[in-house]
Order: C-alpha cells, then structure tokens, then sequence
C-alpha cells in the first residue's frame, strides 16, 4: 500500500477546517427524542446550503462528486474541531441513500435522494427481527403480492430511530418456499402508513435509540422495491458494506481524538493509589499505549481502504474486518476512560460527551451491522478462506 495526500486533498483538508471553525454548532446535541432528531435536521441542512452535503454522493445526485478519501478527511476533521456527525441521519446517508444510488430506479432517485441530502427527513432501518438479527436470512416479516402494492405481517426490532423516522429501509419475505437467501425483497415503507405500531425500547444509556415496529396488513407499493422482488439479499449485502465502511470511518476518526483527550486526563488526575498521576501507573499507561498504537493500525487499515479506493477496487469483505477491529478498541477505550475516572465518570461531560453514557451507549456497535460473531464469519470464510462454520 502506497497512500500520500495530494496537495488538491490538503487544501480541501484546510478548506473543511475553516469552514467547520466558523459553522459547527454552538449548542451541545440533545441526547434523545425529537429535540435531537430537530438537531441533526437542522445541521444537515446547514451543510447542504454550504455545499458540504453528500461529499462522495455522485453530482448527478445532488452530492459533491469526491473520493472517500475527502469523505475520510471530512470525517478526521469533524472529530478535530469536536462537530457533530449526521447522528439519527446515518441510515439515511449511509445506508438508504447509496443502496438506491446504486440500486434505485431513476424515479425512486428522484422521489428520496434530494430529502436525504437537503436534511428534510429521518429513515430508520428495519432489518432485524426476533429469532433473525444475526442469521438476518431467517427474517420472516410476511409480504404477499396483492395487486400493485404488497402487504406486510410481523415484527421488527432493534430498528434505530423508528419512532422519529420517515422512511424505513425493510427486508421483507416475498418467497417463503425458496431458500431463505432468496425469497427476501428490500423495500421502501412509509411509516406513516396505516396498520405501522412503534414501540420505543428504552435501553441502558437511558434513551430510547431501539424500537420495535409491528405490522398489520400494511399496504405497500410495489414500485417501492428496490432491486427485483426475491432479489433483496443482494441489495441488503450492499447495503451492509456501505453502513460497515461508513461507520469505522466516522467512528476512527473520533476514537483518535478520544484516545489523546484520555491521555490528557491521565497526566492531570490522580491513578488508583491516590499519589501518582494515572499515566504512570503501569496498568492504565500501558493499556493508553497500546490503544494509541491500535488506533494507528485502525488508521493504516482505513488508509489501505482508500488506496483501493483511488485503484477503482471496490469495497469487499475487509470491510468487517475494519468494522470489527474499531468496535472492539471503540469498548477498550470506553472502558478505560472509566477506570481512569472512576466514581468522577458518573458526572464528567466535555467535548466527549458524557462518559458514563458514551460507555453504555457504545455496547450496541458490537451488535449494530452484524454480531461480531457474523464479522469473524466474514472475515474466516472471505479473506482467510477458512470452511464455513457448520
């Protein structure tokens, strides 16, 4: 792997940091509910006007055009200045938005693509279910073909953001006598349509990110498939690499940034015996240096992404490789913080966020995209080529 950036990337580098120094919101993010959603909106919007919006979107779609290397010094940069990332907009952006770019027909395009990009709405993700999160084929969410539209029965749940969303990314079961693989349509639900229940889980950060949903003969349109009906675990694979390479990459570029702010707090506060600082106590120093060298890593494996990038490679398996390797050090580092805080870390709040929230909070990235387990699956069978788990 060979990756330098250009002197056209460090002036887009500049140009991103001035721009965030003079617009990133003031005011602290709402934790939860609709304040939040308003919040995210509202900072959405204000890149779209500023032509920030869908930085590596294809400009016939209203985005800016760039590499995923400028999307990753975008990223880098928000967590520099501490701005805010796109929040309950990330199915939208990162999920919903390029599995239609790249799978939607010109209509669809037309009808989702400009509310995504101009901040207008929320879209939550309806994948997993009960009895099918991380064998997401054995989803049974019934839909039967009755004229021109198709009529939902079941349950989802774990789906972020419901109970504030528009539209809903959903995988559906259109062929219950072929293999699971194939008899699964990915649809596009309006959630406001009759016969939708939401059922907002409170979790243990103290907010309500999970939802169920409930459906009862909920009637959808047929042209609302996105790709062929049975033909949805294609588009559902793409669909989960574009959340898997978006969300390490966001989430590196802020877990560097959390790391150093630790290593700050180490010098200044006391470690466990009360009379040295923390950083030299040789448990918690060695455990901030190891993090520090594994966010390096973490950063040469997205680098290597992007090289690839530049080679007109596609994204493929390594991305749950990446996905993985950031969750895990994500924990580490969360878990650290509170050891280095103690009893302090129940009232702490800065840049970071709230400490004891952000650990709690955290867990569900070891769910979130597939189990962990599904991602050493991936990457046993796809990169090491290792036999399939019986």
């Amino acid at each position: 792997m060979e990756f330098a950036f250009s002197a056209e990337e460090n002036q887009f580098r500049d140009k991103v940091r001035t721009w965030l120094a003079e617009n990133k919101p003031s005011e602290a993010r709402p934790h939860d509910g609709v304040p939040m959603r308003e919040f995210d909106l509202a900072w959405q919007q204000r890149k779209y006007e500023s032509g920030w919006a869908g930085i590596n979107w294809p400009k016939e779609y209203g985005g800016q055009g760039l590499s995923l290397v400028e999307q990753m010094i975008w990223h880098e940069e928000c967590a520099r200045a501490r701005a805010p990332g796109v929040g309950c907009l990330s199915i939208a952006l990162n999920h919903a938005g390029p599995t239609i770019i790249l799978t939607g027909t010109e209509e669809q395009k037309a009808t989702y693509l400009p509310s995504i990009l101009r901040g207008e709405l929320v879209w939550c993700q309806g994948f997993s279910e009960p009895g099918a999160g991380s064998d997401l084929a054995g989803l049974r969410l019934k839909a039967t073909i009755d004229g021109n539209h198709l009529v939902l029965n079941g349950q989802k749940i774990w789906t972020s953001h419901a109970h504030l969303a528009t539209y809903q990314e959903t995988l559906v079961r259109t062929g219950p006598t072929t293999p699971k693989h194939k008899g699964i349509t990915w649809l596009i639900v309006d959630m406001r349509t009759p016969g939708i229940r939401i059922r907002p889980i409170r979790t243990m950060a103290n907010n309500y990110h999970f939802c169920e949903v409930f459906y009862d003969n909920v009637r959808v349109p047929l042209s609302n498939v996105v790709g062929e009906v049975d033909n949805g675990w294609r588009v559902a694979m793409s669909t989960l690499s574009f959340e898997r390479g978006s969300l390490t990459v966001g989430r590196a570029a802020d877990l560097r940034y959390v790391v150093e702010k630790l290593i700050d707090m180490a010098h200044e506060r006391s470690g466990p015996d009360g009379r040295k600082a923390a950083i030299d106590d040789d448990d918690i120093g060695v455990r901030l240096a190891i993090l520090r060298a594994e966010i390096a890593a973490l950063q040469a494996m997205n680098y290597e992404t992007m090289s690839k990038d530049r080679q007109g490679q596609a994204p493929g398996a390594e991305a749950s490789m990446d996905f993985l390797y950031c969750s895990e050090l994500l924990q580490r580092a969360r878990l650290l913080a509170l050891d280095i805080l103690g009893a302090d870390a129940l009232e702490l709040s800065g840049e970071t966020g709230n400490w004891t929230i952000s650990y709690l909070d955290d867990r569900h990235y070891l769910i979130a995209g597939g189990s962990a387990e599904i991602r050493r699956n991936i990457i046993a069978e796809r990169i090491l080529g290792l036999p399939r788990s019986s």
